[in-house]
C-alpha cells in the first residue's frame, strides 16, 4: 500500500472494535454479570438450580401421566412450588414485598388445591370413572412440592410435615400404610432439610455481606471522626495562637512599639504558613507531631498569652511509643489554656508513666467531667494507643493528666 492510499475494507473490519461484533444484548448481559457481586451470583445460581430441578421433575411426572387432569394438576403444583421459592427474600432479593406476598399466596393455594383435588379423586375414583393411581401420584407430587417449597418456611415446619404425611397416608389408603407413611416422611425430611440448608447458607451469606457493609461504614465513620478530630487540633491551636499574637501585635502597635509589633506579626505569618502545611499534611494523611516541638511551641504561645509555663522533666523521659500521644496532650492542653482560661502560671510535668499539665485559671465546665469538650476527642485518641487522659478542676486550678503503663 502506498503512503497516500486509504485502508482497505478488509483491514477496517479487522481493526473494528470488538464491541461492534458482539451484539448489544449479549454485551449488556456480560456487563451485568461482571457488575454482579459474588454473593448475588451464588444466590442466582441457587435459585436457578432449584427451579431447574423442579421443572425437570414436573416434566418427568407430567409426561408419565395417562390423562389430561393429572398433567394439568402436576404443572400447577410445579408452578406453585416455584412461586414458593420465589417468595423467599433470601432467594429473590430483588422482588418487592407485594410480589412476594402474591407468590406466597399462590404457592399455598395452588398446592393445597392440587392436594385436595387429588384426595377427592382418590375418594371418588370409582364413581367418577377415574384411575385411582393417577390421584395417588398427583397427591404425592403435591406433598413433595409442599415439603420442598412451602412447609420449610413455616414456624412449626416439622410438625406440619408429619401431619401432612399422616393425612396423605390416611386419605390415600395404601395397602402398606406404615411403609408408605415412613416413605413419605423420609422424602419430606430430605426435601425440607435440603431447602432449609439452602436458605440457611444464603442467610449466612447475607449476614456476611451485611457485616462487610457495616464494617466498611464504621471504617468510613472512624476515618471521618479522626479527620475532624485532627482538624480541630490543628486549626484550634493555630487560630488560638494567631488570635493571641495578633491582639498582642495590635496592643504593641498602639503603644508605639512598632518593631515588636512587626515581630509578632512575623510570627503570625509563620504560624499561618505552618498551619497551612499541617492542613495539607492532614489531608494527605501523613502528618506527624513531635513532642519537643509541641513543648517549645506551648512555652512560646503561653508566654505571648501572658502565662508562664514551667517544664519539669524532659521529652526524652516519655516512652517512644507514647511520644505522639503526649504531644497531642500538650497541644490540646495548651490550646485550652489559651482559649478557655485566664491562667498566669502553668506547670508541665513529664515522666515515664505520664504527664501532667496544670494551670491556675480553671475553665468553665463544658464537658461531662468538667473538662473542655475537646478533651473528649483527645481521650479517644489516647485510648487507641493504650493510654488515658482526664481533666480535673480544683478551685481555680485545672489539671490535665495523661497516664500510660511505663515499659
Amino acid at each position: 500500500m502506498t503512503a497516500g492510499a486509504t485502508p482497505s475494507a478488509e483491514s477496517q473490519e479487522a481493526t473494528a472494535p470488538r464491541s461492534r461484533v458482539v451484539p448489544r444484548p449479549v454485551r449488556a448481559a456480560q456487563d451485568w454479570w461482571h457488575e454482579t457481586s459474588s454473593a448475588d451470583r451464588f444466590r442466582l445460581y441457587t435459585r436457578l438450580v432449584l427451579q431447574v430441578v423442579m421443572i425437570g421433575f414436573v416434566i418427568m411426572m407430567a409426561t408419565s401421566g395417562k390423562g389430561t387432569w393429572p398433567v394439568v394438576a402436576i404443572v400447577v403444583a410445579g408452578l406453585a412450588a416455584i412461586a414458593g421459592i420465589e417468595a423467599q427474600p433470601d432467594l429473590a432479593i430483588r422482588a418487592t414485598d407485594r410480589q412476594r406476598r402474591i407468590a406466597w399466596r399462590f404457592a399455598i393455594a395452588g398446592l393445597s388445591a392440587v392436594w385436595l383435588g387429588a384426595i377427592v379423586v382418590v375418594q371418588l375414583a370409582p364413581r367418577l370413572g377415574l384411575a385411582l393411581d393417577d390421584g395417588r401420584v398427583v397427591c404425592t407430587v403435591a406433598y413433595a412440592m409442599a415439603a420442598c417449597a412451602v412447609l420449610p418456611f413455616f414456624r412449626h415446619r416439622w410438625a406440619l410435615l408429619a401431619v401432612a404425611a399422616a393425612a396423605t397416608t390416611l386419605l390415600l389408603r395404601p395397602t402398606q400404610a406404615p411403609a408408605f407413611f415412613a416413605l413419605l416422611l423420609a422424602i419430606g425430611v430430605v426435601l425440607m432439610w435440603t431447602s432449609r440448608t439452602t436458605v440457611w447458607s444464603l442467610q449466612i451469606l447475607t449476614e456476611l455481606e451485611d457485616g462487610k457493609r457495616v464494617a466498611a461504614e464504621l471504617q468510613v465513620a472512624e476515618e471521618r471522626l479522626r479527620f475532624s478530630r485532627d482538624l480541630h487540633d490543628v486549626v484550634g491551636r493555630a487560630f488560638s495562637a494567631i488570635a493571641v499574637k495578633s491582639e498582642l501585635a495590635a496592643t504593641l502597635a498602639r503603644a508605639g512599639a512598632v518593631d515588636r509589633a512587626a515581630g509578632e506579626m512575623d510570627e503570625v505569618k509563620t504560624l499561618a504558613v505552618a498551619s497551612m502545611e499541617d492542613a495539607r499534611s492532614l489531608v494527605r494523611g501523613y502528618r506527624g507531631i513531635d513532642l519537643g516541638t509541641e513543648v517549645a511551641g506551648a512555652r512560646s504561645l503561653l508566654s505571648a498569652a501572658g502565662c508562664e509555663l514551667r517544664v519539669i522533666g524532659e521529652p526524652a523521659s516519655i516512652p517512644p511509643a507514647f511520644h505522639e500521644a503526649a504531644a497531642w496532650v500538650v497541644r490540646e492542653g495548651t490550646t485550652n489554656i489559651v482559649k478557655h482560661s485566664t491562667a498566669t502560671q502553668a506547670v508541665l510535668t513529664l515522666a515515664s508513666s505520664g504527664l501532667v499539665l496544670r494551670n491556675d485559671g480553671a475553665p468553665l465546665p463544658s464537658g461531662d467531667d468538667g473538662a473542655p469538650s475537646g478533651i473528649d476527642g483527645l481521650r479517644g485518641r489516647l485510648r487507641a494507643v493504650g493510654a488515658d487522659v482526664v481533666g480535673t478542676r480544683d478551685g481555680d486550678d485545672f489539671t490535665l493528666t495523661a497516664t500510660w503503663e511505663a515499659p
